[in-house]
């Protein structure tokens, strides 16, 4: 089977699409066909070295969400039968024909999504609602500040928050001005235009996902007492200096959230936007767009059927 591969870290030039052999699940385990797999901003990140960091160990097969059908199971697994449809996030290879994951981190596909569009939802989806709910302990009626509405975790994050009925204010560029409005936001703020820390203010929540300048300066933004969370910084003493709480999010595989989350999909409420189809052997074009911070929604790797 195909898979995507590093042995050392650096640019696209360590990246490498290789014939190894199909792996075969362990007690616990699933094997996935996969039809489509997200990518993410993590996967550039740990090819630039990230991965080290993380206590990977080289080589390192990249690729962390997958939609696709089950192929294999391995023994104890019970919920989860050959040929059914599902999606999730994998600990790694995600970039390959077939990928193993763990049958508890898996759920069944929303059945109003293709698995193209599965594929985009889960890593994005669970990372903002970790952050928001779980640790900004966002409720309806609160004032949030969404930093990047049009990427992948914003656009999906604004639509969580919707769903719980806060009141959201959605940053962005002006060319993403209708799309990030599409997605429900209350207030839009192009940040090409304003000053957003002068004109956003006593906000409940932030949710970051830029870094740098951004996140220094959202701190402005938020009332007494709120709660800054981010996916890119990492936060030292800002807090004490503003009166607020500050958390970093690290996404998790968590099955009882990504239920909630297609439930939510199949309602109509939450929908996956898929910008980029590429497919698997151009996973080089893919992580290159990604890392340009320039895509709108998501980007995904087709794998031929």
């Amino acid at each position: 089977m195909k898979v995507v591969v590093i042995e050392e870290y650096g640019n696209n030039d360590v990246v490498q699409y290789v014939e190894v052999e199909r792996p075969e699940p362990k007690a616990g385990e699933v094997l996935v066909k996969v039809l489509g797999a997200g990518v993410n901003p993590v996967d550039w990140k740990i090819r630039d070295g990230a991965g080290q960091r993380m206590g990977m160990t080289l080589p390192i097969r990249l690729g962390g969400e997958i939609a696709g059908t089950v192929e294999q199971v391995g023994d104890g697994v019970r919920h989860i039968e050959v040929g059914e449809a599902v999606f999730g996030m994998v600990k790694s290879g995600g970039f390959a024909e077939y990928a193993i994951a763990k049958a508890s981190e898996l759920v069944r596909k929303p059945t109003s999504l293709d698995f193209i569009s599965a594929a985009a939802v889960p890593l994005a989806s669970l990372t903002a609602w970790q952050a928001m709910f779980d640790l900004a302990q966002l409720s309806g009626g609160q004032k949030i500040l969404i930093t990047s509405s049009s990427g992948g975790v914003g656009s999906m994050a604004v639509q969580l928050a919707k769903s719980k009925s806060a009141h959201v204010t959605g940053m962005a560029s002006g060319r993403n001005e209708d799309f990030v409005r599409s997605l429900g936001v209350d207030e839009f703020v192009n940040y090409e235009k304003q000053a957003f820390d002068e004109v956003v203010k006593d906000m409940d929540v932030v949710f970051d996902t830029v870094g740098g300048d951004t996140f220094q300066k959202a701190f402005r933004t938020l009332k007494k007492g709120g709660c800054l969370v981010t996916s890119v910084a990492f936060p030292k003493d800002e807090a004490q200096k503003y009166g607020v709480r500050v958390e970093r999010v690290v996404c998790k595989p968590n099955a009882e959230e990504l239920t909630a989350i297609r439930e939510l999909v199949d309602a109509g409420k939450v929908k996956a936007h898929v910008t980029t189809v590429l497919p698997l052997a151009e996973v080089k074009q893919a992580l290159a767009l990604s890392a340009s911070g320039r895509t709108r929604g998501k980007i995904v790797l087709q794998v031929a059927a």
